[in-house]
């Protein structure tokens, strides 16, 4: 059974201004060219690892035989170069991974004998003599590249330099369909155009303001001198002693791809002062943060994905490529697989900002903080001091403390929802790979952190999945509740975004947009009033 998602056609109009028009004029004018804005940087929400794991990973049984990666891991790498050049927040990325390679596949799809594209179903559809891997390598480049352009407009310079040595020619923005640079162009022209006004306030004009700006009017309870209510979020002071903002609470109103809302999954509310649980939960917290050792920190840093990183969505990303390479993927394969990925990595963000807004939860810097104030306790006493006694209102969290409140987990539910998404395209749980953090290399403990090499090794996807969610109890910033619930968030959206993803490459659905797309952008246009 399906679930969720946008089942109607996209109107005819668009169809057809999409067809006819010139992707720098008409209707492809608004959204091309637009800056990158400002892009929500999560302020020291981890160490800056600045890309290092692209190629660190192993895998044991690697073979030596020469074998030539697809255009699409290509422009993957492009689009997380853009993300670590702009410092992309986490749900900005997610959202980029969807739109890139939606277009992609929309452009592939045009190519294939039953896939059905997103926006224009099978209209785009080619003739049997014009179905060449040569032709499907270039509509699937025009695509990604215009998608790439029109998200980091910035980093443009770095997008025309693939194209000129993949031998492309960047100003071709014709969309005559008998050419695989008018169908790329054209199919991304009009994810693009769907895209536009998604709820994401890609352009500030929801807002009257800044690119990705909040336009619900979000005003927190508490402020980092007081905490009124001990259940809320506290934003806490920068390294510039400004107050956090939290980054993005409209996001929830972003349209999805198979989430038939984004409360679909909310699980019920977390714990509240002054109940026991509320207590036990900081006290677990503390008691990592004192019994932190050297794998415990690796595993937390490796998997923290700060600013400069290709944030957690990216990671996952990263892992695909892994994967890719393992495999032997070729263009169908990838297409197909980075699609699903990021569109399940999308709809992650939104279910988990979703709760982020309705319960506005308390991160455990603060509770532990407000429980212990006036007390010693012992814990981690800041890089390279190791376990000692401090004063409770002293505590810091391993990790530096992300600006937006606890509940739910986004690395739990994009690291679930990935490796849901990557059991199912691979047809098996097998990852196989392993990781060797060096000696001394730490960020946040250089030079000391870890005293020897740590490798991390995952069997599973799930096995990698439930050690990044756990992750961010060893780094003090989630309680076990958000992690486990969101892991479960996280598992559900993966299954329902391959199951409607492999119905779309059996022609089994027609397109994904449509007018539950367009009910979902106008509440959000609604919310910005």
């Amino acid at each position: 059974m399906l679930r969720g998602g946008y089942v109607d056609r996209i109107s005819a109009r668009l169809i057809g201004s999409v067809m006819a028009a010139s992707l720098f004029g008409g209707m492809a004018a608004p959204v091309m060219g637009q800056p990158d804005g400002v892009p929500v940087a999560v302020a020291a929400a981890g160490p800056s690892r600045e890309g290092s794991r692209q190629h660190g990973l192993t895998n044991r049984a690697d073979r030596r035989d020469p074998y030539q990666e697809s255009v699409v891991i290509r422009w993957n790498a492009a689009l997380l170069a853009a993300v670590r050049a702009v410092r992309f927040a986490p749900m900005l990325t997610a959202r980029a991974l969807a739109i890139v390679h939606t277009c992609t596949y929309d452009a592939w799809a045009a190519y294939d004998a039953r896939a059905q594209g997103t926006v224009f179903g099978g209209a785009l559809r080619r003739p049997h003599h014009e179905r060449t891997p040569g032709m499907r390598e270039v509509a699937v480049s025009y695509a990604a590249y215009r998608a790439l352009v029109n998200l980091f407009p910035s980093q443009q310079m770095a997008f025309d330099r693939l194209m000129a040595e993949m031998r492309l020619d960047p100003g071709d923005a014709s969309t005559d369909p008998s050419t695989p640079a008018g169908v790329g162009n054209a199919a991304c022209a009009a994810v693009l155009a769907w895209r536009a006004h998604d709820g994401a306030n890609q352009f500030g004009d929801l807002s009257g303001g800044t690119a990705y700006s909040d336009y619900t009017g979000y005003v927190p309870v508490n402020t980092p001198s007081a905490l009124i209510d001990p259940s809320r979020w506290q934003p806490l002071l920068t390294s510039t002693g400004t107050p956090q903002v939290f980054a993005t609470p409209h996001w929830r109103l972003v349209v999805p791809f198979a989430l038939a809302a984004a409360d679909q999954y909310r699980p019920a509310p977390p714990a509240e002062y002054p109940s026991v649980q509320y207590v036990q939960q900081a006290e677990t917290i503390r008691r990592l943060s004192a019994g932190l050792d050297d794998r415990m920190k690796v595993i937390a840093e490796y998997w923290a994905d700060g600013p400069a990183t290709e944030t957690p969505a990216g990671h996952w990303s990263l892992l695909a490529q892994f994967v890719s390479r393992r495999d032997r993927h070729g263009l169908d394969a990838d297409v197909q697989m980075f699609f699903v990925l990021g569109n399940a990595l999308l709809d992650a963000s939104i279910a988990v900002w979703d709760c982020k807004v309705a319960y506005d939860y308390v991160r455990p810097v603060s509770a532990v903080r407000f429980l212990h104030g006036g007390q010693l306790i012992q814990a981690w006493g800041g890089p390279g001091r190791g376990t000692q006694h401090i004063r409770g209102e002293q505590f810091q969290s391993y990790l530096a403390t992300p600006p937006f409140p606890e509940y739910t987990s986004g690395h739990s539910a994009f690291s679930a929802a990935a490796a849901a998404v990557l059991r199912l395209v691979t047809g098996s749980p097998h990852f196989g790979a392993t990781y060797t953090f060096k000696a001394g290399t730490s960020t946040i403990e250089p030079g000391v952190t870890p005293a020897r090499d740590v490798t991390l090794s995952w069997a599973t996807f799930d096995q990698a999945a439930d050690e990044a969610g756990m992750s961010r109890r060893y780094g003090g910033i989630h309680f076990r509740q958000a992690d486990l619930e969101s892991r479960n968030i996280g598992r559900r959206i993966g299954v329902a975004a391959w199951e409607r993803a492999a119905a779309m490459f059996h022609g089994a659905i027609t397109t994904v947009t449509g007018a539950d797309a367009d009910r979902h952008a106008e509440h959000a246009a609604s919310s910005g009033r």
